[in-house]
């Protein structure tokens, strides 16, 4: 990967962040410019273990992230992608809040329920955003949305969409083209 897309994610991703990730990201870029300049001065192995490890975790989520629609995303498929063993994969995520497996399902079920929740969506079987997110069986999508999200995905798509349609629909057409009305005094 190279900085440049990192540096992009980085941003592009900048409003999933939360303040305490604040410290997480800044060590995270430290280590990425140390990483680089060290490249660049062709010594790599002068670069701290510790910033060898969080490089490699950011270049493993990365790799989720954009290979989140594939089935076939498993643990053992992203420690091959990244010639280490699964045990080593592992033992990097022992730190994190959640397993590598858990922590896949987790950013899966997040864009699925956002497509869900998008209206423009709305005409887009469950089954195919389900599959657009590496659950091909939907009885197993249903099963995982439940159990993370307390409702089906059928039950959070009518209330996200029937909410955006409510607030759409008490408005005139000319109220969207406009600026937001003061209270009435």
């Amino acid at each position: 990967m190279k900085a440049a897309e990192c540096d992009g994610s980085i941003v592009r991703d900048a409003a999933s962040y939360r303040p305490e990730d604040a410290a997480q990201l800044e060590t995270t870029v430290m280590d990425l410019v140390t990483a680089l300049c060290c490249r660049a001065l062709d010594s790599g192995s002068s670069v701290p273990s510790e910033s060898r490890r969080r490089t490699l975790v950011l270049r493993i989520r990365n790799f989720v992230r954009e290979n989140l629609h594939d089935p076939g995303l498993t643990p053992g498929s992203i420690a091959a992608a990244h010639h280490i063993s699964r045990s080593h994969l592992h033992n990097l995520f022992k730190d994190q809040e959640e397993t590598v497996a858990a922590w896949i399902r987790r950013q899966r079920l997040e864009r699925a329920a956002h497509d869900l929740a998008d209206p423009a969506l709305l005409d887009t079987p469950v089954h195919t955003i389900a599959a657009r997110w590496g659950f091909p069986r939907p009885a197993d999508f249903t099963r995982a949305f439940r159990a993370g999200r307390g409702v089906t995905p059928r039950e959070h798509r009518r209330r996200h969409t029937s909410a955006e349609v409510g607030q759409v629909s008490a408005r005139s057409p000319g109220d969207l083209l406009s600026r937001p009305s003061e209270p009435a005094s």
